[in-house]
């Protein structure tokens, strides 16, 4: 298995909620798209742990999930795409800074 441990977090948590998002869409298998948002966020967490413990990987986890709730109802506000992209670019900037920037 390869060493992920160096895989920027922002990324991963982009491709985990506009990936999931994509794929519960194109699907229409909603949980599938959430299989892919626990995997990004899974690897994400290890990382988050390794740079400042458990309250970061818990209050960024939080900040991932809470991010896919919000779009719920921001979509019926500015659509879904603008919405999803808009929580995506939230919750990563947030690792970034958080976790990813401390992590170099």
């Amino acid at each position: 298995m390869p060493d992920l441990s160096h895989v920027p977090t922002a990324p991963l948590l982009a491709a985990g909620l506009v990936g999931g998002f994509a794929l519960a869409q194109q699907t229409g298998v909603r949980p599938l798209g959430g299989v892919a948002m626990i995997g990004a966020n899974a690897l994400a967490a290890r990382q988050w742990y390794a740079v400042g413990g458990a309250p970061l990987a818990a209050g960024l986890t939080a900040a991932y999930w809470t991010a896919m709730g919000l779009s719920h109802p921001l979509a019926r506000k500015v659509g879904t795409w603008p919405s999803v992209l808009g929580v995506t670019a939230a919750a990563s900037a947030a690792a970034w800074v958080l976790a990813d920037r401390r992590s170099r």
